[in-house]
């Protein structure tokens, strides 16, 4: 019985290799059918995120809107999407449209102006965002305004501009890149978190509305985006707890994963996604569950404070 049993552990292997080549490869080639031809607009095009979204979705054959504040980067995104195109796939050249989603007023007009182009638009990925650092005193009030015309107002008003458009085909999706602040609050990123938190409210409410349209609403929640040259240190247990929870809670997520999760979420009509590393997580469930302990291990991190706001 012994030796027939261990034959067969090497056929068990392979078979489940197999299946997971299959399953991979089916996989693949059903993300690329769900965007292929399809009208995607990428908002802040030029970030990491950004360029790794339109790398994802170029390849896969979508017709894409680059929307970026700096027409030279997109250019240069531009070129590279073009160079690396595989001549055997049917890609499309991408268009590229110069958008600053703090300045509400010139939102309008792209929307018009990518309308006028394709007739019509089947993806949305609000990606753009500003980031600022510092004590809620030491922030001046026009710069909380402009935190929140590029997070909140900034997407809401695109949004607003192309859904008539799904809303009449019937058919079409918004996914918003948020954060984890969405869900909860970290000290000295008050204006960030209230506009994550605003932005989050107005996709969950929307999501409800336009149910019955077949317009799906997706909001995919990573912690924190890292830079491609940033890797998180180890940790150090004699740290305090607040050192300890506050490092790992700030963990990044690579730009790479985040776009092939938007794909994902594409692809499946997810309607949420927190993307996040076990402390994250378990953060957000505290903060639900056991807000008092939440709320002092958040208060612990206020002692060291941070001087200079950064914006970034």
């Amino acid at each position: 019985m012994g030796v027939p049993a261990v034959l067969m552990l090497p056929l068990v292997l392979l078979g489940i290799s197999g299946l997971l080549f299959i399953y991979q490869e089916v996989s693949n080639l059903w993300s690329k059918s769900a965007v292929q031809n399809k009208v995607v607009v990428i908002t802040d095009a030029i970030s990491g995120l950004g360029k790794e979204c339109a790398r994802v979705f170029h390849t896969s054959g979508a017709r894409l809107v680059l929307c970026g504040k700096n027409w030279e980067r997109l250019q240069g995104l531009h070129d590279a999407l073009i160079s690396v195109a595989d001549p055997s796939k049917q890609t499309f050249t991408p268009k590229m449209v110069l958008l600053d989603l703090s300045d509400i007023s010139c939102v309008q007009d792209v929307a018009k102006e990518v309308l006028d182009c394709y007739g019509c638009v089947d993806i949305l990925i609000n990606n753009a965002s500003m980031k600022v650092k510092g004590p809620a005193h030491k922030i001046s009030l026009e710069l909380d305004k402009k935190i929140m015309d590029a997070n909140y107002f900034g997407p809401i008003t695109l949004t607003k501009a192309l859904l008539p458009n799904m809303i009449s085909r019937r058919t079409g999706q918004i996914v918003l890149v948020n954060n984890i602040q969405g869900k909860l609050g970290i000290p000295f990123r008050t204006a960030y978190a209230a506009a994550k938190h605003a932005a989050l409210g107005f996709f969950d409410c929307l999501r409800a509305e336009v149910e019955e349209y077949d317009v799906i609403v997706s909001t995919v929640s990573p912690s924190f985006i890292r830079s491609y040259r940033v890797h998180p240190g180890q940790g150090n247990w004699e740290d305090s707890i607040w050192k300890f929870f506050f490092r790992r809670l700030t963990y990044g997520v690579h730009p790479v994963d985040v776009a092939e999760e938007v794909m994902r979420t594409v692809r499946r009509k997810k309607q949420e996604v927190f993307l996040a590393n076990p402390i994250p997580k378990a953060a957000v469930y505290l903060r639900t569950f056991f807000p008092e302990v939440f709320f002092a291990v958040v208060a612990c991190g206020v002692k060291e404070k941070l001087n200079v706001p950064e914006e970034g």
